[in-house]
C-alpha cells in the first residue's frame, strides 16, 4: 500500500519548527484581526516558529473540554512547544433562565480548565502552557451593543473578576504560568475606552497589552529550552551572496534578524 500520500501531507510545509497553538474562545479566533495579540506573535515569532490558531467564537470551557482531545491528540506525530489557552468570559455570563446558554458555575469551570491542564501536560514532557485569565469587560457598552436576535447578555466586572481569580489560583496550584487578563487590561487608562472594540473583544491597544505580557512570561519562564523569541533559531539566516548589497558595494548584509519595520519593538 502505497503511503506517499501521508509522507506529502506530513512534510507539506518545512523545514519543520516548534509549533506555538492559541487554543481558546473568540478573544482568540479574533486574535488576527484589529491588530490583534495573534498576528503580532505571529510577526515576533516570524521565522522562529509558526503560530496556529485553534479559536472558536462563543465558546465555554465546557465544549472545549469535549474536543480537547481532537484538538491536541495525543499520538500526533509533533506535539506542540507551547500552547497559550483562553476560556472563561463566556463561562462567566450570568445564567440564564432556560439553562441553555454558555454560563459554566464556577466549580465547573475550574474543573474543566484543570482537566484541560492535564490534557495538554500529557502530550509531551516539553510543552508549555500559559493560561489566559478572563478579561474585564466596559459593561456600559456590552449594555448599549446587545443585539436584537439575542437575549439578553449579562457580563458584570465582578463575574469576570471572580472567574479570573479561580483561573489565577488554578494555575498557581498547577504550577502553570497565567496571565491575569483583568488585572492587565486595567493597567491602561481609559482602559474601557481604549482596550476594547465592543466593550468584550481586544483593541489593537488592548491586544498589545495583551502580546506584552505573554512575551514577558516566556521570557521570564525557566523553560528548557526556551521558548523566548531571541533565544529562537532563525530559520534559514546563513549569510548569502543574494542578500541586499552594502553601501560601500563590497558585502551583502543580512536582513534575518531586521526588525525595524515593526510598529513596536517587543522585547
Amino acid at each position: 500500500m502505497c503511503l506517499c500520500g501521508e509522507k506529502i501531507r506530513e512534510k507539506m510545509v518545512g523545514p519543520s519548527r516548534p509549533q506555538i497553538v492559541l487554543f481558546g474562545s473568540s478573544i482568540v479566533q479574533m486574535s488576527f484581526g484589529h491588530g490583534g495579540w495573534g498576528a503580532i506573535l505571529s510577526e515576533v515569532y516570524a521565522r522562529k516558529a509558526d503560530i496556529i490558531l485553534r479559536g472558536y467564537y462563543g465558546w465555554n470551557s465546557t465544549r472545549a473540554l469535549e474536543v480537547v482531545d481532537q484538538v491536541f491528540p495525543k499520538d500526533a506525530e509533533v506535539q506542540p512547544s507551547l500552547v497559550v489557552v483562553y476560556f472563561g468570559g463566556n463561562d462567566s455570563m450570568a445564567p440564564h433562565p432556560s439553562g441553555l446558554g454558555p454560563h459554566v458555575p464556577l466549580p465547573q469551570y475550574v474543573d474543566n480548565m484543570k482537566n484541560i491542564a492535564l490534557h495538554l501536560q500529557s502530550l509531551s514532557d516539553s510543552t508549555r502552557i500559559i493560561f489566559l485569565s478572563c478579561p474585564p469587560v466596559d459593561e456600559a457598552k456590552v449594555r448599549q451593543n446587545q443585539s436584537p436576535y439575542l437575549s439578553q447578555v449579562i457580563r458584570t466586572n465582578e463575574l469576570c473578576k471572580t472567574y479570573s481569580d479561580a483561573c489565577v489560583e488554578l494555575c498557581q496550584e498547577l504550577g502553570l504560568q497565567v496571565v491575569d487578563l483583568f488585572s492587565t487590561l486595567q493597567k491602561a487608562d481609559d482602559w474601557e475606552t481604549v482596550c476594547f472594540t465592543d466593550g468584550i473583544h481586544l483593541s489593537a491597544q488592548g491586544s498589545k497589552l495583551v502580546a506584552a505580557e505573554i512575551l514577558r512570561v516566556v521570557k521570564e519562564a525557566e523553560w528548557t529550552p526556551s521558548l523566548h523569541w531571541k533565544s529562537m533559531p532563525t530559520e534559514f539566516s546563513e549569510d548569502s551572496p543574494y542578500d541586499l548589497v552594502s553601501a560601500d558595494g563590497k558585502n551583502t548584509v543580512n536582513s534575518s534578524e531586521w526588525t525595524y519595520f515593526w510598529e513596536e519593538q517587543w522585547d
